[in-house]
């Protein structure tokens, strides 16, 4: 009979310490923004958000932490050295706050041009993958969402096509125009 409940003991605690490993992953945030400043030495580098302000972030250097993040956009974030250059635009993914961000990687958005787009959804097709929003003057736009697409949610980052937005949400999409239609490059649910 001792034996049992010894057992069952042993069985319970792993189960809890399996349930606690499991919640201790890192949730992983993104934002865009121009690389400001590069400080090698120190492993830490500067973005200027699409906020206005500066966003401080140290390079990851504990690879073996665990975080939470869609496995297609971990494979397109490139290690932070890669894209990392002054003057670049960016998508920086990072987990933390304040002063204390450590980037997970990033991904560069290009040469550009960029538009920015902050407004309230009033449709979303995810079968045709479009997002359509209406902007403070009352105009409506449209963009293309794809699998490169990033969303910034209030759980974390996910790829475009299992971003879900409900009519009313306040969003600002930053996007890129190609054969004449807008594709949404990063949309932050604000």
């Amino acid at each position: 009979m001792s034996r049992g409940i010894v057992k069952t003991c042993i069985l319970a605690g792993c189960l809890f310490f399996a349930c606690v490993a499991a919640t201790a992953q890192e949730v992983v945030h993104a934002l865009t923004g121009t690389v400001s400043s590069i400080d090698a030495a120190g492993k830490t580098f500067t973005v200027f958000t699409d906020n206005h302000s500066d966003g401080f972030f140290k390079d990851r250097t504990n690879s073996k932490a665990p975080i939470k993040l869609d496995r297609k956009i971990r494979n397109d974030a490139t290690a932070d050295d890669a894209s990392k250059k002054q003057g670049a635009y960016v998508i920086v993914f990072y987990f933390g706050e304040g002063e204390a961000r450590n980037a997970v990687g990033l991904r560069s958005l290009g040469p550009g041009p960029f538009t920015r787009s902050t407004g309230t959804v009033v449709k979303f097709e995810g079968k045709e993958h479009s997002l359509s929003i209406k902007d403070e003057s009352g105009e409506i736009e449209s963009f293309k969402i794809t699998s490169d697409t990033v969303a910034e949610t209030s759980t974390g980052v996910v790829d475009g096509f299992k971003f879900e937005p409900q009519k009313g949400d306040h969003v600002q999409v930053t996007a890129a125009a190609a054969s004449g239609s807008a594709t949404a490059l990063f949309v932050n649910a604000l």
